[in-house]
């Protein structure tokens, strides 16, 4: 294949072969092309698009970030713990992003400071949130007192729940913060080669440590989001979150070894998935097989990533 050819197989590949499902589906599903439908894919989506569009920015930057599973997890436990105390959802919303950011910062902070590869040090402190929240709900479901709360997610606008108005603001801002700042040159430059940008005079550990921040922060909002949707939260260990959010972003072509994707990527990545469950459901798969086929897509991504990377060397 033309060495040419493959930068753009690797930076529009994914919105291709996205749109071709799209017209795939429309054709042969019966109920695919309803408002809906649509609707309702956005409405999953949302809270996963929210964590996923920071989480890309902290892996191009060569930071990989476990811990997104226990912040959505715990997140909203602090969220509703002040919402029923004081009954205040915008507070108990800030909360929860708070408890995020802090967790984020932690996380930076250790694989900065400490030298901790950032899978082992996001995998430790996972445990450690994970196991704060069932002290936090004291191992209980924890449920919304007040209308405000849910309103935070559910309510419409224009046909579209806030939920996904907020994944829209948020995914929006992640791309202009990656795509149209220094920020996201240095974000860039320290994924590509972080002792290159060193001495170029990039302040690394300041970037993978924002970086972390805001994608713990993203994970809180996202929790929040997804609680107000279901109007409860539950303590648990579960890390199937973070597992959807890094299939988005591999499968969106950013690149595990960093230096190298985008958040309009992220998002490509993230409803090629939805449209392929959606497809799944519609036609009445057994999930066991959607997960095979899941897992042989996210492998067929990460082996396409290293394939590319290794002919434009």
């Amino acid at each position: 294949m033309n060495s040419r050819a493959l930068p753009a197989i690797r930076h529009y590949g994914i919105a291709v072969v996205t749109a071709v499902l799209f017209v795939l589906l429309a054709a042969t599903t019966d109920g695919f092309l309803s408002q809906a439908n649509f609707r309702n894919i956005l409405d999953q989506q949302s809270a996963l698009l929210i964590a996923a569009s920071f989480a890309t920015i902290t892996m191009i930057a060569g930071g990989f970030d476990i811990s997104a599973a226990s912040v959505f997890v715990v997140a909203p436990l602090f969220a509703l713990q002040v919402e029923n105390a004081t009954g205040n959802a915008v507070l108990a919303a800030a909360v929860g992003v708070a408890v995020g950011l802090v967790v984020g910062v932690a996380n930076g902070l250790v694989v900065t400071a400490l030298k901790v590869n950032s899978f082992i040090a996001t995998l430790a402190t996972s445990f450690m949130v994970f196991g704060i929240g069932f002290l936090v709900s004291d191992r209980s479901v924890l449920r919304a007192a007040t209308d405000a709360y849910p309103a935070i997610a559910r309510t419409r606008w224009l046909g579209i729940t806030t939920g996904a108005w907020l994944a829209a603001v948020v995914v929006a801002t992640a791309w202009l913060l990656l795509s149209r700042t220094r920020f996201g040159r240095h974000v860039y430059a320290t994924g590509g080669n972080a002792e290159a940008a060193r001495l170029a005079g990039v302040p690394v550990a300041r970037v993978k440590t924002i970086c972390f921040a805001l994608s713990g922060a993203a994970a809180g909002l996202a929790g929040v989001v997804s609680s107000s949707r279901s109007l409860s939260a539950l303590p648990s260990d579960d890390f199937s979150f973070v597992f959807g959010v890094i299939a988005a972003v591999v499968v969106g072509g950013t690149s595990i070894a960093g230096g190298e994707g985008a958040v309009w990527r992220t998002i490509a990545g993230a409803f090629f998935i939805a449209l392929m469950i959606n497809g799944f459901n519609l036609h009445q798969v057994d999930p066991i097989w959607q997960r095979v086929i899941q897992g042989a897509v996210i492998l067929g991504a990460v082996s396409i990533d290293s394939w590319t990377q290794r002919r434009e060397r």
